[in-house]
């Protein structure tokens, strides 16, 4: 049994917020680097790794994960001596998980459709409704503050402090005073300034 995470990670990516969150729960890893440009995600060896050709994917004590939500929700739990995981049972476990999978079920699609200028579906058939929709949710969920679950820092703010940094620089997300007061707490966690560093 290992404590060594194996991290498949690429520059720039989205990968660099799990990156972030194995330094803002101080676990032990090793990257595994790969050159998007070049293909290495499309060659055999990482297709078997992760079939959709995309980072990140970790292994981890035997386990191997891709897709970030999940990767997040893995790692905070297995990490769990950092507290950025609420535990079963506790009553903002639920809330956390609605947040983390909000994310990647509702926000990315709808941030990459608005970004490609596609309109969404039927809302009976698309996952996330519209933009508009999903953007209020997320301003729902930050309004309280300072953090996604209130006065406790947890892995989705990790997750949503890399990803809504990553979306405002390329001017994807409107302006909000929410996500401005949210983004700069972001900025001064001493993980994403060490990161930010070691560039």
């Amino acid at each position: 049994m290992s404590d060594v995470v194996t991290f498949y990670h690429a520059e720039p990516s989205r990968s660099s917020m799990t990156r972030l969150l194995l330094e803002e729960l101080g676990a032990p890893y090793e990257i595994e680097r790969l050159d998007l440009k070049a293909g290495d995600q499309l060659k055999p060896d990482y297709l078997a790794i992760n079939p959709m050709g995309k980072v990140p994917a970790i292994r981890h004590d035997g386990a191997l994960v891709t897709e970030t939500a999940a990767i997040f929700i893995y790692l905070a739990d297995a990490f769990a001596q950092a507290g950025l995981a609420p535990a079963i049972g506790d009553p903002q476990r639920g809330p956390y998980l609605r947040w983390i999978v909000f994310y990647a079920a509702c926000f990315e699609p709808a941030i990459v459709e608005k970004a490609r200028k596609i309109a969404p579906g039927p809302r009976a058939m698309s996952p996330y409704a519209d933009f508009d929709t999903v953007w209020s949710a997320v301003l729902t969920m930050l309004k309280p503050g300072p953090y996604v679950l209130g006065e406790r820092f947890s892995a989705a703010d990790v997750l949503w402090g890399a990803a809504l940094s990553w979306m405002t620089s390329f001017g994807l997300c409107p302006p909000a005073s929410e996500v401005e007061a949210y983004l700069a707490r972001h900025a001064a966690r001493p993980a994403v300034r060490r990161l930010a560093q070691a560039g």
